[in-house]
C-alpha cells in the first residue's frame, strides 16, 4: 500500500513524498489524517543525525538512521479497522503513535498518512473534542509524566529546567498539583506563554543560584527537561534535605550522576522515559479537563506539503518555535 510521508532522506534533508506501507493485520486499524505534531527536541537531534535510538547517541562508525519516517504523534480518522479491533470503527476520531513503514532505517514512524496503526496504540477522542489539542499527545504526556513522578505537598517549591513544550506541560502539572512553580528558560517570548502564577527566570540574563539564593534548602522538586546536568548541579546547594530530580532532557554522554552526592541530601531520582497506556489515558482526561492546555502552545502550523519550510523554521535559531503542526489534506 502507498502512503504521503515526511522523511529524513539524509542529514538535514527533508522530503514530502510517497512511501510503502504494509497492508493492515486483523489487530490494525488505517486512519487518514488531519493533523500531525512535530516533537521538536526529539526529532531534530535524529535529523541532525544526533542519535540513532530514542536514548542512543550517533557515534562515527554507526550504521546511518535515514532514510526514515521521524514522529510519534497525530491525530485523524480511522478507515479500515482489522477484524480483531475492538472499541473502534471506521468514521472514529482518534489519536495515535507510530504506525508503520516500509524500506525506511526504522519500520515505524508518525509523519504518515494513510497510517497502519496497531490497536493499542489508537485512542478514541472524547464526542466533538478538537482534534488539534490531541495531536501532541505522547509528548504532552511526557510533560505530564514529569510533573507527576515527585510527591507535592502545599507549598512545595518546583523548579523546572526549560521552557519548551516538555517544560511547559510540566509547569502547567505541578502548578495544578498545588506546588509553587519556577521556570528557567532561556527564551523571554516561551516564557511568556506559562501562567501568570509561574516565576519566570531567564537564564541567559540570570545566574540561576543567585537568582534563587532566597529558596535555600526550600527547593523540593528540581525537573529537567531539556538535559541540562549542570544547572542540576548549580541548583542542588539549594534543594532541600529529602528533595526529588526529574531529569527527563536528552543528555546523549554527559548524564553522569554522582550518587553519593545525592545521598548527602538524600534527594530521590526519577528517570521518567517513554510513555504507558495509563499516562496517555490520564493525559487524554487532563486534555479534556482542560487544566492541561496544548492549542495556546502552538505557534507554527504548516501544510504537510511544507515540511521541509517547517524544519528550516524549528532549526532557525532566530525563530521562537513551540508548537508545530503539519495539517494533512483530506
Amino acid at each position: 500500500m502507498k502512503a504521503r510521508a515526511v522523511v529524513f532522506t539524509d542529514k538535514l534533508k527533508v522530503e514530502f513524498r510517497e512511501v510503502a506501507v504494509p497492508e493492515p493485520g486483523p489487530h490494525e486499524v488505517v486512519l487518514d489524517l488531519d493533523y500531525s505534531w512535530i516533537s521538536i527536541g526529539t526529532e531534530s537531534s535524529f535529523l541532525r543525525k544526533e542519535r540513532i535510538g530514542g536514548e542512543v547517541r550517533w557515534k562515527e562508525g554507526d550504521p546511518s538512521p535515514f532514510p526514515h519516517v521521524p514522529g510519534y504523534q497525530k491525530t485523524g480518522t480511522i478507515r479500515h479497522a482489522g477484524a480483531e479491533v475492538r472499541g473502534l470503527k471506521p468514521g472514529d476520531r482518534v489519536f495515535a503513535t507510530s504506525s508503520k513503514v516500509e524500506q525506511m532505517v526504522f519500520p515505524t514512524g508518525g509523519h504518515v498518512s494513510p497510517a497502519v496503526t496497531h490497536s493499542s496504540q489508537v485512542w478514541k477522542l472524547p464526542e466533538g473534542a478538537d482534534p488539534l489539542a490531541y495531536c501532541g499527545m505522547v509528548l504532552t504526556q511526557v510533560g505530564y509524566n514529569c510533573g507527576q513522578r515527585a510527591p507535592v505537598a502545599p507549598g512545595s517549591t518546583a523548579v523546572v529546567i526549560g521552557d519548551g513544550l516538555v517544560g511547559q506541560w510540566t509547569a502547567q502539572t505541578l502548578l495544578h498539583r498545588g506546588a509553587d512553580v519556577i521556570v528557567l528558560g532561556r527564551h523571554d517570548e516561551r516564557l511568556a506563554y506559562l501562567a501568570p502564577e509561574v516565576r519566570r527566570i531567564n537564564a541567559k540574563k540570570e545566574q540561576a543560584a543567585a537568582a534563587l539564593s532566597e529558596y535555600e534548602g526550600q527547593i523540593h522538586i528540581v525537573a529537567d527537561t531539556v538535559g541540562a546536568i549542570d544547572t542540576f548541579h548549580e541548583l542542588q546547594p539549594l534543594m532541600a534535605r529529602e528533595s526529588h530530580l526529574v531529569s527527563a532532557g536528552f543528555l546523549g554522554e554527559r548524564g553522569l550522576i554522582d550518587i553519593q552526592g545525592l545521598r548527602e541530601q538524600e534527594i530521590t531520582l526519577h528517570c521518567p522515559s517513554g510513555a504507558t497506556g495509563q499516562r496517555m489515558d490520564a493525559t487524554l482526561a487532563a486534555i479534556q479537563e482542560g487544566w492541561l492546555r496544548t492549542i495556546p502552545l502552538i505557534t507554527h502550523r504548516f501544510p504537510v506539503q511544507q515540511a521541509a519550510e517547517a524544519w528550516s523554521v524549528i532549526l532557525d535559531p532566530k525563530q521562537v518555535c513551540l508548537g508545530v503542526i503539519l495539517e494533512w489534506p483530506r
